[in-house]
């Protein structure tokens, strides 16, 4: 079956409301990323949530401290539905890893955005470079991993590329860009489910 690209398919899902539920699945897990990276932030650090839905964590950011948060999202529905929802923040179409943010931040989140790429650790490697101050804290999460078994079946059910790596490819890949103090944990686990992946690192320039 062709692939069809994520951007599409993502797109579709906003156009039926499907975000919501999105929003709904990934709450637990985003809180617990975002617990795990905040304390680890100066008071009004700045934010981009990269894969940004229809938003919903730009909004959470300054909810829980941001000074300045944004979101950038290649779906041109999910843009359109974040700045419908909420004109107090900057929210940019853009297809990554081409697009730049054109500034750096203190974090850099992401959830279930980075394996839809060809080459994720790629992608890490700008966020490392390019997006984040030093000691800036990327923190990333994904459900679709080597150990999470049913994630498997997800490229052919869904019917869009997805790069499958293991728990440590992922670590590597954070290593690898230059992060430091690299974390790895899985965070709301539940039966049939080992819990999102999540990694977390400090950008270091030196």
């Amino acid at each position: 079956m062709e692939k069809k690209a994520a951007v599409d398919v993502f797109s579709q899902w906003a156009l039926i409301g499907k975000d919501e539920g999105m929003e709904r699945g990934h709450a637990a897990s985003v809180q617990a990323m975002l617990e795990l990276a905040i304390p680890k932030l100066n008071d009004g650090f700045s934010a981009i949530d990269l894969g940004c839905g229809n938003g919903w964590v730009t909004r959470m950011l300054s909810e829980l401290g941001a000074g300045h948060s944004e979101g950038v999202d290649g779906s041109n529905e999910m843009i359109n539905k974040a700045t419908s929802k909420d004109s107090n923040h900057k929210y940019s179409l853009g297809l990554l890893p081409d697009w730049s943010p054109g500034r750096r931040f203190d974090l850099v989140h992401t959830m279930e955005f980075l394996y839809y790429l060809d080459d994720p650790a790629g992608m890490i490697s700008i966020i490392h470079d390019e997006w984040l101050e030093e000691n800036g804290i990327l923190v990333a999460g994904v459900d679709h991993y080597l150990e999470h078994e049913e994630s498997l079946t997800w490229p052919e059910h869904v019917g869009v590329h997805m790069t499958t790596l293991s728990i440590d490819d992922w670590k590597s890949a954070m290593v690898n860009a230059g992060f430091k103090d690299v974390e790895i944990h899985q965070v709301a686990g539940k039966e049939n489910f080992p819990g999102t992946l999540v990694m977390m690192g400090r950008a270091s320039h030196q």
